[in-house]
């Protein structure tokens, strides 16, 4: 079997998986992903790992861009207007921690993250 045909399989097997789970656990699981791949961009720029930071960093973007694109600011109201602004100053230091190599950076994000998984990871232990 091919490399691709596998890949295929994985995604597919994956997509079943995600579709079964609450939308409050998927929430979760992005914050948990954006954390591991923040914590991972601190990791290699400690060690100055530069090439190891780049699709750490910007898998954090990606996933808090999607978290933001998906705030639904009708229905959210000024509750969807806060996170937006708190995803587009996680997004500002982020691309500041990418340009300048700024752990503290990568920690203010962090900071910013971590207590909304948890909120999200409460709501999914009550859904």
């Amino acid at each position: 079997m091919s490399h691709a045909a596998v890949r295929q399989y994985q995604d597919a097997s994956m997509s079943a998986v995600v579709a079964d789970l609450p939308p409050a656990r998927l929430t979760g699981m992005l914050f948990e992903g954006a954390l591991a791949r923040l914590a991972a961009a601190r990791g290699a720029i400690e060690r100055g790992d530069l090439a190891a930071k780049l699709p750490a960093v910007s898998g954090a973007l990606a996933i808090i861009e999607h978290l933001r694109a998906c705030l639904d600011h009708q229905a959210g109201g000024a509750l969807a207007r806060q996170l937006d602004a708190l995803y587009d100053y996680a997004l500002r230091r982020l691309v500041h921690a990418n340009a300048g190599n700024d752990a503290a950076a990568l920690d203010e994000v962090i900071a910013v993250l971590r207590p909304l998984r948890e909120a999200w990871d409460a709501i999914g232990a009550r859904a």
